[in-house]
């Protein structure tokens, strides 16, 4: 397949995400996404993608490299969709996108009113004594019309909701895989752009042996989403800057649509956009024409997915607000800087000469002393957090059990730089700390000489991103569910030593070492793959909680048409409320966590929600997910609809995940007789 066809296929891909999203939330908004709308959608979609892209400016691939990336993007989207996880509990963000993707499928809306009569009427809500809350679902409205609001952003929902019209669950577990190998492939295209189409190969695939890529492709996160339009959009750019041919505007604009589009999937895509913000300002200055199509395409598709995320997600902004706000605030100072820096460079106002012949070496050796600094934090530093915040209890939890000196205030972020080694090893980031302070100093030299390499942009970006989420990373120390943060620096890492490799055979070869090319891959192969797939092999089997879905199934098929569903105990309360809802078509309610404690206020509130339902029509039935002692202890007999075993994630803080853990579902119902 010629480097044209791939290059259209990844933008495509990654422009059909951000139009389904966009039409998807709007629609879900007003209660109308259904099959009906949503498959013509999916269609014009397509059809829209591929005018758009046809006839870019593409990256160059001989036809053989070309077939090998395909080849090996088919292989892994096979592999990582049949060791699948069934992540369909929500325990992990991957489980609440699914069960969003559900809800979304079935009742057309992002945010679904739940009907208080079932229960006799409001008053339950009103008390505080029952909530139609959970993990990662919001209450919203008030208790005479209360509903459930999903925790993240619409792109998963909407992408994967696909997937349940199209066969259910299952299949939808089966897309996340699809996307990854397409990030893949954008990834393989872009460093084949900068190193030469056989490395490009190379890069694909020291990336998809990658744990944390594996692990992130066998489950229905957000990240995969993010990154093909992320990647899809930087590659854009980076074929954009510097040409003046036919197609280059347009190329621009749907850079810009991409990149500004990848917040319909993570709020924190805006610090990319941020980063890039001065090389606008850079490319303004020097008279390029792919600026102001590249502005029209990032500012319009950041307002529709800020808008969709403030309509629709305004609850989980507002839970993360304490990161969110400096993110906002720390864009708008660059934004200021970088439109204040434009406006003095069209007044004529220069740095110094001698700034600007010192800058490139002051700043690669910058980066040489910020890369060892992060590296040496663990000796000088203990990164802590408020001890009161949930998270901090979670962490203290798992230190006692992982007999780990006991404080939950650790965020562990010192160590983030050790977490990148665990995947790729300690060669290869020196090697690319060493390619990324030489790629900076190159970069400035060419600025200081009124060029912008057409890479700057992207590699500023990315090393600023890195440094950030180094610094910050913003989620709980629990491996390996933290390493969902290192899926931009991981590739990064990976393209930098192939960049590096590529520069390195080339001046073997042209010294006259016909044998340096083979020798530099097997050596980078060695450096970087090896740690990749020693990280990576105890986990080369099928994916975690296989078996979830024949859980859910079994509860499913335990209920009656009529049923109204209560949960009693920590378990029932998080994982199957919407599981329920969602999956089984049945109301659920969750006794507040302060009547649970008190066995007499939850055996009234029990009878009374009995009579409710009663009145209604309904029936009232129980349901304990930690064991039937909460059934017992109300005087009525559990009956066990589901008791399953399967591996699960080890958790772990101070070293990457090892192997997995047995884990399990244990669900008891019963029903409520009314005395």
């Amino acid at each position: 397949m010629t480097g044209r066809g791939l290059t259209a296929t990844g933008l495509g891909a990654g422009l059909w995400v951000v139009v389904v999203t966009t039409v998807g939330g709007v629609a879900a908004a007003v209660g109308v996404w259904s099959p009906w709308l949503g498959w013509p959608v999916a269609v014009l979609a397509a059809v829209g993608a591929w005018w758009a892209v046809r006839g870019l400016p593409a990256v160059r691939t001989a036809a053989a490299p070309g077939l090998a990336l395909v080849a090996l993007v088919l292989g892994f989207a096979v592999y990582a969709g049949v060791t699948h996880s069934e992540h369909v509990l929500p325990r992990r963000d991957a489980a609440s996108n699914l069960q969003a993707a559900v809800s979304l499928a079935a009742t057309g809306e992002r945010v679904v009113p739940v009907d208080p009569s079932v229960i006799g009427g409001p008053r339950p809500l009103e008390d505080g004594d029952v909530t139609v809350a959970s993990a990662a679902f919001y209450q919203v409205g008030s208790a005479d019309d209360p509903a459930v609001q999903p925790q993240f952003l619409m792109a998963p929902a909407v992408v994967y909701g696909y997937g349940v019209w199209a066969g259910g669950p299952p299949l939808a577990q089966l897309l996340p895989a699809v996307v990854m190998a397409l990030v893949l492939l954008v990834l393989g295209l872009f460093a084949g752009h900068l190193a030469g189409p056989w490395w490009g190969v190379a890069a694909a695939g020291l990336t998809a042996v990658l744990f944390p890529v594996l692990n992130v492709a066998r489950g229905t996160y957000s990240e995969q989403l993010a990154l093909l339009t992320l990647v899809g959009g930087l590659i854009a750019l980076t074929l954009a800057v510097g040409r003046d041919v036919p197609g280059t505007r347009r190329l621009a604009l749907v850079a810009g649509v991409l990149v500004g589009g990848t917040a319909l999937a993570r709020v924190d895509a805006l610090r990319e956009v941020l980063l890039l913000l001065p090389f606008l300002a850079v490319g303004a200055a020097l008279g390029h024409r792919w600026v102001r199509p590249f502005v029209t395409g990032l500012a319009a598709s950041s307002v529709v997915a800020w808008g969709l995320a403030v309509l629709l997600s305004y609850r989980y902004l507002g839970d993360i607000h304490a990161s969110l706000l400096p993110l906002v605030a720390m864009a708008a100072l660059v934004l200021v800087a970088s439109v204040g820096g434009l406006v003095l460079w069209r007044r004529g106002r220069r740095l110094p000469g001698g700034v600007v012949r010192r800058l490139p070496d002051v700043v690669g050796a910058l980066t040489v002393v910020v890369g060892v600094g992060l590296w040496t934090r663990p000796w000088w530093m203990t990164v802590r957090q408020d001890p009161n915040d949930p998270g901090a209890r979670y962490v203290a939890g798992m230190q006692r059990r992982q007999g780990l000196p006991v404080d939950g205030g650790r965020t562990y972020a010192e160590h983030t730089v050790d977490w990148l080694s665990w995947y790729v090893g300690w060669v290869a980031l020196v090697v690319a700390l060493v390619a990324l302070a030489v790629l900076l100093r190159r970069a400035l030299r060419s600025l200081g000489e009124g060029r912008l390499e057409p890479w700057a942009p992207v590699l500023v970006m990315a090393a600023g991103s890195t440094v950030l989420t180094l610094l910050r990373p913003g989620i709980t120390p629990d491996h390996p569910w933290a390493d969902r943060r290192l899926l931009i620096m991981l590739p990064f890492v990976v393209v930098l030593v192939v960049v590096a490799a590529a520069w390195a055979a080339r001046r073997l070869v042209s010294s006259g070492r016909p044998w340096g090319t083979p020798v530099v891959a097997v050596a980078t192969v060695l450096a970087l793959g090896v740690p990749a797939v020693l990280a990576t092999w105890p986990f080369r089997g099928v994916g975690v909680e296989r078996g979830s879905l024949e859980a859910a199934d079994r509860v499913c098929a335990a209920l009656g048409p009529d049923d109204v569903v209560l949960g009693i105990d920590g378990r029932a309360s998080s994982e199957w409320p919407q599981t329920v809802r969602g999956m089984c078509g049945r109301p659920f309610f969750v006794a507040a966590t302060p009547v649970r404690q008190d066995p007499q206020r939850l055996a009234v509130l029990v009878q009374e929600l009995a009579r409710g339902a009663s009145s209604s029509g309904h029936r009232l039935v129980l349901l304990a997910a930690d064991g039937p002692e909460a059934i017992e202890e109300l005087g009525l007999t559990p009956r066990s609809v589901a008791d399953l075993r399967f591996p699960e994630e080890e958790h772990a803080l101070d070293r990457p995940p090892r192997r997995t853990d047995l884990g399990g579902v244990r669900v008891s119902v019963a029903e409520v007789p009314l005395r």
